[in-house]
C-alpha cells in the first residue's frame, strides 16, 4: 500500500473513474490513511470543484463509500465530511442535470435510512440541491445580451465552417491527434500489467491468505492477529492492483478507439492529398504546354538584328538650336 501524500491523493482523484472497482479501491486507500482524514477531505473538496461536471457525482459516490465503510473504524471521516457536504452538494447540483440530482437525492435517502447523519443535516443537504434549481435574481431581471464577439461569430458561421475544413486546420487537428496518441502509448509503458514488483509481491503472499482450509491450523490469538493483519494488507494490495488493471483496461479501450479514429483520419488525409496531387499534376501539364507554345512562338518571330539599316547614308536631322538660329 503506497504511503500517503497530498500529491498522491490528487493523482488518485484525477484518475478516479465511475466504475465501482475504481471507487472502492480509492476508498480502501483513503480509509487506510484515515489519520489524515482532515487533509483528505480538504483535498477531496478542492478537487471536486476542479473536476468536470460529468465526474462530480463520482466524487460524491467516493465520499459515500468512505463514510459508510470507515464508520466502524472511527468517526473521523463522518465528522470531517460533514463540514463540506452542504457546499459540495450545492456545487454539484448547480452543474447537474435532473438525472444526476435524482442520484444525489437517492444517496441522501440512504444516509438518512442508515442514520449516517442527523435528519436536520440531511434536510440541509436536500435544500442545497433544491436551491440550485432557483434562478438568480440578476438572471431574471437582466435581458440576455450577446457580446460583440458572439455576434461576429454568429455572422461569420459560413466562413468559420469553411475555415474548419481548410487544409491548415485539418493538419492541426491531425497533429493534435498524433500527439495524444503518442502520449497514450507512452502512458501505457508504465501500465499495471507491466508492474513486475507488484506482481512479485502478490505471488509472494503466504498460502494462508488464499486457502480458507489452512485457518484450522491457527491455535492462538497472536497468530490469528498476525494473519489478520497480513490478510488486510493483502486485500488492500490486491484491491489497488485490480483497480489499476481496470484503469489500464479502460485506457487500452480508449487507445483502440483513438487508433481507429487516427487510421480513419489518415485515410481521409491521404485521399485529400491524392486529389491535390492530381490537381497540381494537371496544372503542371498546362504550364508546360504554355511554355512549349511560347518557346515555339518566340522562335517564329523575325530577328530584328538582321533587318537593313534604313538610316544609313542620310544626313542627320537638325538640332533645336539649328532650327531657331538667326544666322
Amino acid at each position: 500500500m503506497s504511503s500517503f501524500s497530498e500529491s498522491a491523493l490528487e493523482k488518485k482523484l484525477t484518475e478516479l473513474s465511475s466504475s465501482q472497482q475504481s471507487v472502492q479501491t480509492l476508498s480502501l486507500w483513503i480509509i487506510h490513511h484515515r489519520k489524515h482524514s482532515a487533509l483528505i477531505v480538504k483535498v477531496w473538496h478542492r478537487e471536486l470543484k476542479k473536476a468536470k461536471s460529468s465526474r462530480k457525482l463520482t466524487f460524491l459516490y467516493l465520499a459515500n463509500d468512505v463514510i459508510q465503510n470507515s464508520k466502524k473504524k472511527g468517526p473521523e471521516f463522518t465528522k470531517d465530511f460533514e463540514s463540506v457536504l452542504v457546499d459540495a452538494c450545492s456545487h454539484v447540483a448547480s452543474e447537474a442535470d435532473e438525472s444526476c440530482k435524482k442520484h444525489m437525492e437517492r444517496l441522501l435517502n440512504i444516509w438518512k435510512e442508515r442514520s449516517l447523519y442527523r435528519g436536520d443535516f440531511i434536510q440541509q443537504l436536500k435544500l442545497a440541491i433544491e436551491d440550485s434549481n432557483s434562478p438568480r435574481p440578476s438572471e431574471e431581471k437582466k435581458p440576455v445580451k450577446r457580446p460583440y464577439q458572439k455576434i461576429q461569430e454568429d455572422e461569420d458561421d459560413e466562413d468559420d465552417d469553411y475555415r474548419s475544413h481548410s487544409p491548415h486546420n485539418t493538419d492541426a487537428a491531425a497533429t493534435q491527434l498524433t500527439e495524444e496518441l503518442v502520449k497514450a502509448l507512452q502512458d501505457l509503458e508504465n501500465a499495471a500489467s507491466g508492474d513486475a514488483a507488484v506482481r512479485q509481491k502478490i505471488a509472494s503472499l503466504p498460502q494462508e491468505v488464499q486457502d480458507v482450509s489452512l485457518l484450522e491450523k491457527i491455535t492462538d490469538k497472536d497468530a490469528a492477529d498476525k494473519l489478520s493483519k497480513t490478510v488486510d494488507e493483502a486485500c488492500l494490495l490486491l484491491a489497488e492492483y485490480n483497480g489499476r488493471l481496470a484503469a489500464e483496461l479502460e485506457d487500452r479501450r480508449q487507445l483502440a478507439r483513438m487508433l481507429t479514429e487516427y487510421i480513419s483520419s489518415q485515410r481521409e488525409a491521404l485521399m485529400e492529398r491524392e486529389k491535390k496531387l492530381e490537381e497540381y499534376k494537371q496544372k503542371l501539364a498546362r504550364v508546360t504546354q504554355v511554355r512549349k507554345e511560347l518557346k515555339s512562338h518566340i522562335q517564329s518571330l523575325p530577328d530584328l538584328s538582321l533587318l537593313p539599316n534604313v538610316t544609313g547614308g542620310l544626313a542627320p536631322l537638325p538640332s533645336a538650336g539649328d532650327l531657331f538660329s538667326t544666322d
